[in-house]
């Protein structure tokens, strides 16, 4: 039966889905989400509820269609390097190739970052042998520019293992900035043409205010926590992520997908469940937020179910806050 889904409803509910990567491909939207485990264990920090094994793709025809579910896409013990943990994907087009990004923990216990391989957007994806060289932390986005240039943006905090990395190799023991310093920027690098490695050394984006001053680590309304995501809009790039404690999808704007980029406000309000990760994509003539709360499982933070619902630009560019229970 042919249901179409409604805004702010569950996309699907037969599984529990999270962390939406959309794309259109072939003329369709296809979601790249993780999916979620009905699974006991620890909640903490580390995010260990996390425990997720597989990916699915799901794809629309429209938004007066129902989802299909295209099946198991890329499963943990068909990737050699990968340990545990399969998060938040993306995926990519380019070379004729569809790319589906991964994080993942090695048998280190180290997130990477690992990249699949597929000649259809719905899978199954094929991943290579080891994990992309010099990456780490969590929530990689690709983002391919007319130029035909490709850019990954990556990095979660927490869990997610960012601030392990400050000074460049990987410190267990490493804290977050202070709250007085600037905080923690997720980092950029320019894929090579072949979509499997960094052309370059991952450099930190900076985030400022309107006078140019870094954001702060304790500024917890606009400062990063995780979730990435690059789109363009008008000649800007935009940079939306989320705060992690404050529960908000943020944005800011620069001239350079690099940045500097200057923060400009809320997408999105908190949602049901403790997590906020989103993307943003264009089909025909609108633009759309996909994003996931937990109300499917009735609040729980690791049961989590994809939405989505129209973004809307005001003629300078910024974006309208969305209440996603309005």
């Amino acid at each position: 039966m042919n249901k179409p889904i409604k805004p702010n409803d569950p996309i699907v509910t037969h599984i529990y889905t999270a962390d939406p990567s959309a794309h259109v491909f072939e003329g369709k939207i296809y979601i790249y989400p993780s999916h979620d485990l009905d699974l006991d264990g620890p909640s903490n920090d580390n995010g260990d509820q996390y425990a997720m094994e597989d990916y699915h793709v799901l794809s629309i025809d429209n938004f007066k269609s129902s989802c299909i579910d295209h099946g198991e896409a890329l499963h943990l013990k068909d990737i050699p390097w990968a340990k545990q943990q399969l998060w938040a994907p993306d995926a990519a087009l380019k070379n004729n190739t569809y790319y589906l990004f991964f994080p993942a923990k090695d048998h280190d216990h180290i997130f990477r970052i690992g990249v699949a391989t597929s000649p259809s957007p719905s899978g199954p994806f094929t991943p290579q042998e080891t994990y992309i060289p010099g990456s780490f932390s969590i929530d990689p986005a690709v983002f391919v520019d007319e130029n035909d240039k490709a850019y990954m943006v990556f990095g979660g905090l927490w869990g997610g293992q960012l601030e392990k990395w400050q000074k460049g190799t990987f410190n267990p023991d490493a804290a977050g900035p202070a709250a007085t310093e600037p905080a923690l920027g997720p980092r950029i690098a320019e894929l090579s043409d072949d979509m499997l490695t960094f052309k370059e050394m991952p450099q930190e984006i900076s985030i400022v205010d309107e006078d140019g001053k870094p954001i702060l680590a304790g500024d917890e309304q606009r400062r990063y926590f995780e979730g990435p995501w690059i789109h363009k809009y008008n000649g800007y790039y935009y940079l939306s992520y989320s705060t992690g404690t404050t529960h908000c999808l943020v944005y800011a704007m620069s001239q350079n997908p690099k940045g500097p980029y200057v923060f400009k406000g809320t997408i999105l309000t908190p949602v049901v469940g403790w997590t906020t990760h989103h993307s943003i994509v264009q089909f025909e003539d609108k633009w759309y937020l996909f994003y996931h709360d937990s109300s499917l499982s009735g609040g729980v933070n690791h049961k989590r179910c994809v939405k989505y619902t129209e973004l809307t630009f005001n003629e300078d560019g910024t974006i309208q806050t969305i209440d996603p229970y309005k």
